[in-house]
């Protein structure tokens, strides 16, 4: 019998040497491509380097140590920034912002520490482009702290957000806003902490205007955050508002599952037309329970309206609160829905039942809902 090859079995033999090859070509070309995306830096001088020379889906992995803030990157998409090391995040300090991003879709920011800025710790944006949010910005266990410490200077500042998620962060010292939120959309925000600090001028813990909408703050917890921790609405010039034209301050808002702790009160709705505020923990606030509010009285703006309260746990003391529900002009408080709350005066037990401005179904008055 004849061993050797026939001419077509060489042929056929070569043909998957070729391809065999190729295909160790490709991968070992792929393997080079993913590496080179990914860069680690060590300090500031190839942090600067690293910005200069970012691409498009680069992760930039910083290692532990102290940085200086002013970082600034501009229309790069599919961005990831964290820590090398979790467990050691990099510090950033100073500057009038610690990192700004414009036109950075897809943009991850992870297990970074931030502090001492006298404007905003991170700030994200649009670039002034009303009509084209900025789509699938994801913040995870980022810890800010002694943002300002006066004036409107924010702890994350977002402008024309879209499909956005922040999760565990740690907030803690701001002037103005913890988390302010400008005509963003279709967002969550979960699992944070919001502690307001002695000597920092905090006007609100979450604040959402400008025409966002459909934005769940869920299993939060805030501490004296501000002087409204949560700010559903607020007052927003016209030409900031996105979409253009929005008639609303902010529409189809949930917070929910969140512990709301101290500040002057729980929760505004300012400009609103529709919220849910459901499952909350209140404890003790100092002047109001919830405020009903108008700041933007614009032609053709909606009064606020249109939010239901329902299944939170609200317990305060008369010695602070005697009007549980502050109502300002223009509004439309009789819009307003209570279900199935219970209201607990922990020193005067039995003066819970709180004064609404519209008949509340299924309320429990007068017994510690702890």
């Amino acid at each position: 019998m004849n061993n050797s090859l026939s001419v077509t079995d060489r042929i056929a033999s070569r043909r998957v040497l070729i391809i065999f090859s190729v295909a160790i070509t490709h991968l070992m070309m792929a393997a080079t491509e993913v590496s080179a995306q990914e860069r680690l830096v060590q300090n500031d001088r190839e942090l600067r380097e690293a910005l200069r020379s970012l691409t498009s889906g680069m992760t930039l992995k910083i290692a532990p140590g102290e940085y200086s803030g002013g970082n600034t990157v501009q229309g790069i998409s599919g961005l990831t920034v964290e820590a090398q090391d979790p467990n050691r995040p990099p510090h950033f300090r100073g500057g009038n912002a610690a990192w700004q991003f414009s036109r950075c879709d897809g943009l991850t920011l992870r297990y970074l520490r931030i502090s001492g800025q006298q404007r905003n710790g991170i700030n994200i944006d649009d670039g002034g482009e009303l009509d084209r949010p900025v789509a699938d910005v994801t913040l995870e266990h980022i810890e800010i702290s002694d943002i300002g410490p006066r004036g409107n200077h924010d702890a994350i500042k977002g402008s024309g957000l879209r499909r956005f998620k922040m999760r565990n962060c740690i907030l803690n010292g701001w002037a103005g806003q913890g988390i302010d939120l400008v005509g963003c959309h279709m967002g969550l925000i979960s699992e944070c902490e919001l502690t307001g600090k002695a000597g920092f001028s905090a006007s609100a813990g979450i604040q959402l205007k400008g025409g966002s909408s459909e934005i769940t703050v869920e299993k939060c917890r805030f501490r004296n955050a501000g002087e409204r921790p949560v700010n559903v609405g607020g007052s927003t010039g016209l030409a900031y508002f996105r979409p253009q034209g929005a008639k609303y301050e902010a529409q189809a808002i949930t917070v929910t599952n969140n512990i709301i702790e101290g500040s002057l009160s729980a929760a505004a709705f300012v400009g609103v037309d529709g919220a849910e505020f459901s499952g909350n923990t209140i404890l003790f606030p100092e002047k109001w329970i919830f405020r009903v509010l108008q700041e933007t009285r614009e032609p053709g703006f909606v009064t606020c309206r249109n939010v239901v309260i329902r299944d939170n746990r609200i317990i305060f003391r008369r010695s602070q609160v005697q009007t549980e529900v502050n109502i300002g002009s223009n509004t439309s408080p009789e819009s307003f829905r209570f279900e199935n709350n219970r209201w607990f005066a922990e020193d005067r037990p039995q003066s819970s039942r709180p004064s609404l401005p519209s008949e509340e179904t299924d309320g429990v008055y007068g017994s510690d809902p702890r």
